[in-house]
């Protein structure tokens, strides 16, 4: 089965939190969890985000149970799609929401087996006693220049246009959504989360905290605890997934043949 914990946090300098997640349980056979990180002027960032994770989950309620893999990426890949329309066209007919947008980054599993959708810069890590890997690449300037080599790994961390997004969810009439299929073993932990904390904590503090012998909740706690201590100078999201084989459960099969 799988386990989960979230959690979310304004964090020590922003007014508002524009981030919005949800983890939950789709059909009884499905986990989905999501997380999004929201932008625009006043009260736009957030209500991008919730719209976008609204939408995604009211697209995916209906899901069949015991489709494919294949079934299972062109629902998530529609879903979020879709969240980029209702986002779009509400920014169209209110100033209040004008270029509002949102990154995204959602999971879709059916036992240990899983579907990653993403737009933006917010993030999954895939942590095990192997170490953590970083399953998404950022959709922002600072990693085109780290991919074409114009900009060291030390320089990306404190670039001054960090934040500056090359795609996201809302802000274009039509997007592209990054598929990535995912696979846990027992003891492995998925993180989703949003900037405020990858940008504000280490990877080895990530690691270590992920694989940490407590519950996945205070594992969230703790991760949220780590960024407000560094400066909390962003909206802080997490959510935990954590894959137990020894655990009975409905969500102990994987995606049908």
């Amino acid at each position: 089965m799988i386990k989960t914990a979230q959690l979310s946090d304004k964090g020590r300098v922003r007014q508002v939190n524009e981030d919005s997640v949800w983890v939950g349980n789709i059909q009884g056979d499905y986990v989905l969890g999501i997380v999004a990180d929201g932008m625009g002027g006043h009260r736009a960032g957030d209500t991008a985000s919730r719209l976008a994770v609204q939408t995604v989950i009211s697209d995916l309620q209906g899901l069949e149970a015991g489709l494919s893999a294949e079934a299972c990426r062109a629902a998530l890949h529609d879903a979020i799609l879709h969240a980029n329309d209702v986002v779009f066209h509400t920014a169209q007919i209110s100033d209040d929401y004008h270029n509002m947008g949102t990154t995204v980054v959602a999971v879709l599993l059916r036992g240990s087996q899983g579907i990653i959708g993403h737009i933006g810069d917010s993030r999954a890590y895939l942590i095990s006693e192997e170490g953590l890997r970083l399953i998404t690449q950022d959709h922002s300037l600072v990693n085109e220049l780290l991919k074409t080599g114009q900009i060291s790994q030390e320089e990306a961390a404190a670039h001054p246009r960090r934040n500056v997004l090359t795609r996201a969810l809302g802000t274009d009439s039509e997007v592209s959504v990054e598929l990535d299929d995912i696979e846990l073993s027992s003891g492995e932990v998925l993180l989703l989360c949003s900037d405020g904390l990858s940008n504000m904590i280490t990877r080895d503090q990530i690691e270590t905290v992920a694989l940490a012998g407590i519950a996945l909740d205070e594992r969230a706690r703790h991760l949220v605890a780590l960024a407000l201590e560094a400066g909390g100078e962003d909206n802080i999201t997490v959510a935990l997934f954590e894959y137990d084989k020894t655990a009975q459960g409905a969500h102990s099969e994987g995606w049908t043949p």
